[in-house]
């Protein structure tokens, strides 16, 4: 097995047909700068893979597949536009979704905000019975700006994409697939297995037919670039609101982006009333 190693994943080749890419963040795998510069270098690597079928996401921390964005650093958030000519969030995002090979999510722990978005964007999403989802934004005093206001609608439907985006509440993983987030909730003894060998499967077909269909089912069940771009900008606008800048600062003071009971129970605590200002 051939592995190389980013800075917060790695990738394992367990064969020419079916990489492995586990992300790796301790302690809560949150998503970082760092993170939105080395994917769009690991996407190069799929595209370029003239033999690879599937790639599958996991996660080294059963607690957290894949955080929100490490908020202590958003004026550190890249600049730069990738090959699409987007910025390297909605890069990533357009080109994961529409790669000529199957990506799969075997999700355990939470998978919050841009983790979530990023989640969204590849092909198929299978969680352990105890995965929680997320996103957190407007409770934070901003919005969703990685493609999750463009991309749960589609999943989900138009009412339940407000529901998911307005309350800011986790979900547990049996509501996600009632709902359209996941394609399935498994018991977590089971997950490995079912979503193993379905990767092995899809990896034993031709890639021709694989990359066919997904360029088929694209045509209608993609957002359009410029939409996901536009909630961006409104994201990284809105951490200049008032109501950001003092939500922001309650939420590092209780604990965000810290291991602890906030991040675990992020959710609960985002429904609380903030403390009184001075």
């Amino acid at each position: 097995m051939k592995i190389q190693q980013w800075t917060h994943f790695s990738v394992i080749s367990e064969s020419d047909r079916l990489w492995r890419v586990t992300f790796d963040n301790p302690p809560i795998n949150l998503v970082t700068p760092e993170m939105l510069v080395e994917l769009p270098e690991l996407i190069d690597q799929i595209e370029a893979s003239d033999e690879l079928r599937v790639v599958v996401f996991e996660s080294a921390n059963p607690d957290y597949f894949l955080n929100h964005y490490d908020t202590s650093r958003v004026a550190e958030t890249p600049k730069d536009v990738g090959v699409t000519g987007y910025p390297l969030t909605i890069d990533t995002s357009i080109r994961l979704a529409r790669l000529p090979v199957a990506t799969i999510a075997k999700i355990r722990g939470r998978v919050r905000g841009i983790g979530s978005e990023l989640t969204q964007a590849m092909d198929m999403r299978f969680a352990g019975e105890r995965a929680l989802f997320g996103q957190p934004e407007t409770a934070s005093g901003n919005l969703p700006g990685g493609g999750g206001l463009e991309y749960l609608p589609l999943l989900m439907g138009r009412a339940r994409a407000l529901e998911v985006a307005l309350s800011s509440d986790d979900y547990p993983a049996e509501l996600a697939e009632r709902y359209g987030w996941v394609n399935r909730a498994i018991a977590d003894r089971d997950l490995d297995v079912i979503v193993d060998t379905m990767a092995r499967r899809i990896a034993s077909y031709d890639k021709e037919s694989i990359a066919a269909v997904k360029r088929q089912v694209d045509r209608h069940t993609l957002p359009t670039p410029d939409d996901m771009m536009s909630s961006l900008e409104t994201y990284l606008a809105s951490f200049h609101w008032p109501g950001s800048k003092r939500r922001l600062a309650a939420a590092m003071a209780a604990g965000r982006n810290r291991p602890g009971d906030y991040e675990m129970r992020l959710g609960y605590h985002l429904g609380r009333p903030l403390p009184p200002q001075d």
